[in-house]
């Protein structure tokens, strides 16, 4: 069976407080975007993965593939062996949450190949265990996101008529540093309320709090932001923690964007 796991970006992400527990109370949007990698899980006579496109660095054992078939193994002792195959499309550690896609839909696959009959209440608390973003890739569609991430409300929003431009520089951000960098801050404005009003208002009000420590360590990626606006944007920012940036234009529109030979540009018109 064969699944196609899609990238989110954020619109808007504050961070509200610091836990006892070591993590972040946050607020953010999560959309998700048809930019997705390919699936495929079989029945074997002993585990393996295999992956083609963008190289998955580390030991595919601590892949969030087979961290899923491992959660879902402890209480399903009867999921056989299975060979994984993964085509990886969305780019890696870029704020665009594929790993989390690709870790949710193991568990779907899963779930549909093997017949295990999981209910959705408890997918999302298996999700929730894999990771923090995991169960926004359960539902898959807009969502507000509160406590860790995986605090989900359904929102109304539908951005189909408009282009979308992902960048990704190519710089691999570590969250638990751009989450260093940020002092905690309540208050504002509710995103919700922010996303109800025209898109090219967002770019006064709707920001991500990862994104000025970022350019401060990173000077040379405000140029992204810049150049987007530049070819027409109507709003552009940094998703997640970086370091992809993304911007939203008119439907249709195709921006002549050059950047460095690092640079990865994704367009959904």
């Amino acid at each position: 069976m064969i699944f196609f796991p899609n990238c989110k970006i954020n619109l808007g992400l504050r961070i509200l407080r610091k836990r006892t527990d070591g993590y972040h109370d946050l607020e953010t949007l999560f959309y998700p975007l048809p930019i997705k990698d390919v699936l495929e899980v079989l029945r074997s006579d002993e585990n393996s993965f295999t992956s083609t496109g963008i190289p998955i660095p580390g030991d595919p054992d601590s892949n969030l593939c087979f961290k899923a078939y491992d959660l879902l193994k402890k209480d399903y002792p009867h999921l056989p062996p299975v060979k994984v195959f993964l085509h990886k499309h969305i780019p890696i550690g870029a704020g665009l949450g594929g790993g989390s896609a690709d870790g949710a839909g193991m568990l779907q696959l899963l779930n549909k190949s093997f017949h295990l009959g999981i209910e959705m209440g408890k997918m999302m608390d298996y999700a929730a265990r894999l990771g923090s973003d995991c169960p926004l890739f359960i539902l898959n569609r807009p969502c507000l996101g509160e406590g860790r991430g995986e605090r989900l409300t359904p929102v109304e929003l539908n951005l189909s008529a408009y282009s979308f431009v992902i960048v990704h520089p190519g710089v691999h951000i570590s969250t638990a540093w751009a989450f260093s960098q940020c002092a905690p801050q309540e208050g504002g404005k509710p995103l919700a309320e922010i996303i109800r009003q025209p898109i090219d208002t967002w770019a006064a009000e709707l920001h991500n709090d990862f994104e000025k420590p970022i350019l401060r360590q990173y000077p040379e990626l405000q140029a992204i932001t810049a150049e987007l606006y530049k070819q027409g944007a109507l709003y552009a920012a940094l998703t997640g923690s970086g370091s992809s940036f993304f911007g939203i234009f008119e439907k249709g529109t195709i921006p002549s964007l050059r950047f460095g030979a690092n640079y990865q540009l994704l367009l959904l018109t």
